[in-house]
């Protein structure tokens, strides 16, 4: 049986992830714009959620919004499995958003907003320290 990442004590996950990890994945913060790690990664693999490594996007669903507003942070235009993620609403800070969440561990991930710019238009806007990359071998 599979262990249950969605229960487990906070303390285990502040112990487990970095400061700025566990600001953004488990108390839903947001990273600043244009400062992740992974804005730029173009090379074939997995993006895992850097809580559980649930694989959560694939190299060939991220692409380069031109969306003001959603620039500044990985895109993708779809997750990787059905699975993957959970979409909630969020009215936080007044705000209509559809928060995005890793459906293995619970882990906040970031938004999901229409992208014109997409080939799905939908725009998974992703905080860089909420994922991993895994590179293809």
């Amino acid at each position: 049986m599979a262990e249950d990442m969605k229960n487990k004590p906070e303390e285990f996950w502040k112990q487990k992830l970095t400061p700025e990890q566990y600001h953004v994945l488990r108390e839903k913060g947001t990273e600043h714009p244009g400062s992740g790690k992974l804005l730029n990664e173009n090379r074939q693999g997995d993006f895992v959620c850097a809580a559980c490594g649930q694989v959560i996007f694939k190299s060939d669903a991220k692409y380069d919004s031109d969306v003001p507003g959603l620039i500044g942070w990985p895109s993708f235009s779809e997750a990787a499995a059905n699975d993957a993620v959970e979409l909630k609403e969020d009215t936080s800070f007044g705000m209509r958003r559809i928060e995005v969440v890793c459906k293995t561990c619970g882990s906040h991930l970031g938004h999901l907003f229409d992208d014109y710019s997409s080939p799905s238009n939908k725009h998974f806007c992703i905080n860089s320290v909420s994922l991993d990359f895994k590179p293809e071998k």
